[in-house]
């Protein structure tokens, strides 16, 4: 008789956090496994720095070690996780000695709906223009380019899809001055965007 088993259940962050708490490290090492792929593409992207991305993804599984105590469960783990990857980043780029934030008047409030969330929404499909690899790179490499203080808004609303208010209190901003950067960053990146393509795709 051929017993069939069961497919494997997979354990929540909530669960693994429990069992790191009760002395389980392997359960750290699979919260490492799952996360740490998104963590070092959240840390480069802030940092624009390959070095600093990998010191960054380190010491923020380090903090959140040392400080799982501190994890209350009311948000997901991995949000609470983005928020000391992001002190991390943004610490490190102040360290660097040629690190200067760029000094932006603060905006009058701009409403956070007047700009398509899409970068490249409506219009005629950019496929066309060129394949999804090359629009990919492109759209990564237009990101890796914008001002540190627009990047770091525009990841954390429109990629790592933080609110408005968990992304001003991160960052010690206004929320007028988040939504300000959000559409400075999307402005720039639809312009990056609409040299690259022509006419396509807007």
């Amino acid at each position: 008789m051929v017993e069939h088993s069961s497919p494997p259940v997979e354990v929540d962050d909530v669960d693994l956090v429990e069992a790191v708490r009760r002395g389980d490290n392997d359960a750290f090492t699979e919260l490492v496994n799952r996360h740490g792929h998104k963590i070092y593409r959240l840390a480069r992207r802030i940092t624009n720095n390959d070095q600093d991305a990998e010191d960054t993804l380190q010491e923020a599984f380090l903090k959140a070690y040392s400080r799982l105590d501190q994890f209350q469960g009311n948000s997901k783990f991995y949000t609470w996780l983005v928020r000391i990857t992001v002190n991390e980043a943004l610490m490190k780029i102040r360290r660097r000695k040629d690190g200067r934030f760029v000094s932006l008047d603060e905006d009058q409030p701009t409403e956070d709906g007047s700009m398509p969330r899409d970068v490249a929404s409506g219009g005629e499909d950019p496929e066309e223009s060129f394949n999804r690899e090359e629009q990919r790179e492109f759209i990564e490499s237009a990101i890796d380019s914008l001002p540190e203080t627009y990047r770091t808004v525009f990841v954390l609303r429109d990629v790592e899809e933080l609110s408005t208010e968990e992304t001003a209190q991160l960052l010690n901003l206004s929320i007028s001055a988040v939504k300000s950067r959000l559409l400075r960053a999307r402005l720039q990146l639809r312009d990056k965007m609409k040299r690259r393509l022509g006419s396509h795709g807007f």
